[in-house]
């Protein structure tokens, strides 16, 4: 019997990963429930399980009075009087008081102590035997709890893999390895997203609860996370960290923005996302339920990052205020409603991509409005650009320090002003940029029978 007791702790070891070690010393404290039930208990005793043979002995008190450096108060800072042995429990009576103090054996004297060795099956009764199976499947319980929590604290933002058990009560039951459960919130779901009993579904582990039935792990679909967990499994530049995620604005089932940003020379970050035939980026939506996702280059200067993130819609001039991080769009009367967006999307999103506040504004109500351009056509307000746009204002940007201009229009020549393009660049962004090379943002919506990739400047559009 001794040894089946080694060997079935070595085979829970082994299949439930708990340690050896606590599940003899979960042991060890079943059995000593159990003895304090037997009718001859004391209340001072220990069990103690050889590691090697699996046989059990008791160690008893069995002095008149513990000794005062043994005590080891729980609630208490210390001790103030040594507690008298207790008489032992009468036969029949049940012993249910419990006590608050533990004992440091090795102060003991060995004269107190009693040694009796036991067999479980022979010593305890019916009742004793139930009282150590109950602590030790408790201590068995706690025990994979903590290994749960362990192993899934650590892999909160992960995209995990899980097999839907059951959708009620504004959650849904997701079973992922091991036998863990996890809980998937209706509002950390996509809107109007249904799921079968028994599909597969990917998530992200969003948070991890400690509870007294064990783990609580809540999975989000509808998190930012998602998107960028997604792009690193589709896209192998992004997973080896040759394309970098910068920001990402998203209203979960309708629209996301992702800038990116390329960290080696030559790799196209905007074309690598999107792959071939825009292959990468559909997989990203058709997981996603079809959520169209707009994929735009970083870009640190911001009034470029700002035109940039308003695609599909096609940006004049950008007038931006460094200090209040406020921007004003114009863009073409006939672009208006595709830069705002069905009910404002388009403008929030890329507002929240940048985090700028951005007001935008046709360009003819533009023109029509007073506004402070930095004085009358041909001159320039003290501290601001000497730049002169082709509608013979000047640039509104701010000069640089002890320069005549901005970032944007360094080097500016006054005759060039005719050959230049219409509006600003930079800060001040026009119609038509003034780069050599074009970028191209990507736009794919996940529909049966195509997808649809649109350039941020609206000059380009390919369909699949």
């Amino acid at each position: 019997m001794s040894r089946e007791i080694i060997e079935a702790v070595g085979m829970l070891e082994r299949e439930k990963g708990i340690s050896g070690e606590d599940l003899l010393t979960a042991l060890e404290d079943a059995l000593l429930a159990a003895y304090r039930k037997t009718p001859d208990a004391v209340p001072f005793a220990r069990v103690e399980i050889d590691r090697t043979r699996g046989t059990f002995q008791i160690h008893q008190f069995v002095g008149d009075e513990l000794p005062m450096d043994a005590i080891i108060l729980k609630d208490e800072p210390e001790a103030t009087e040594a507690p008298p042995a207790a008489e032992p429990t009468a036969e029949g009576e049940e012993d249910d008081d419990e006590i608050d103090f533990d004992i440091d054996w090795s102060k003991v004297p060995a004269a107190d102590i009693e040694t009796v060795p036991v067999n479980p099956s022979d010593n305890f009764g019916r009742i004793a035997a139930q009282t150590a199976k109950q602590v030790i499947l408790q201590r068995i319980r706690e025990a994979e709890r903590g290994i749960m929590y362990d192993e899934y604290i650590g892999r909160v933002g992960e995209l995990i893999n899980g097999t839907v058990q059951s959708q009620e009560r504004g959650v849904t039951v997701v079973e992922l390895s091991r036998g863990a459960e996890a809980i998937l919130p209706n509002s950390e779901g996509i809107p109007g997203e249904r799921h079968d009993h028994g599909a597969r579904i990917k998530a992200v582990l969003l948070e991890v609860r400690s509870g007294t039935k064990g783990p609580q792990i809540v999975l989000s679909r509808g998190n930012e996370d998602m998107v960028r967990r997604l792009f690193e499994l589709e896209v192998p530049e992004v997973g080896d960290k040759l394309v970098n995620i910068r920001a990402v604005a998203r209203e979960p089932g309708y629209r996301t923005k992702i800038a990116v940003e390329s960290t080696v020379q030559g790799v196209d970050p905007v074309g690598a996302c999107v792959g071939p035939r825009g292959s990468r980026v559909r997989m990203v939506v058709s997981e996603l339920r079809g959520e169209k996702i707009d994929i735009i280059p970083w870009n640190d200067e911001p009034a470029r990052f700002i035109a940039k993130a308003l695609s599909p819609a096609r940006v004049k001039e950008v007038h931006v205020d460094d200090e209040n991080r406020q921007a004003t769009v114009i863009v073409p009367e006939d672009n208006l409603a595709l830069a705002i967006g069905r009910e404002g999307q388009n403008a929030r999103l890329a507002a929240k991509l940048t985090g700028w506040r951005i007001d935008i504004r046709g360009a003819d109500e533009y023109a029509e409005a007073p506004h402070d351009d930095g004085g009358e056509p041909g001159t320039v307000a003290e501290g601001k650009c000497h730049a002169i746009l082709k509608t013979g204002k000047p640039c509104p940007n701010m000069a640089v320090e002890g320069d005549l201009y901005c970032s944007v229009h360094e080097g500016w020549v006054p005759t060039e002003v005719e050959d230049a393009p219409e509006g600003d660049m930079g800060d001040t962004v026009s119609e038509d940029a003034s780069d050599d090379s074009v970028e191209s943002d990507a736009e794919v919506e996940a529909q049966a029978s195509e997808t649809a990739l649109v350039a941020a400047d609206g000059d380009t559009e390919a369909d699949d």
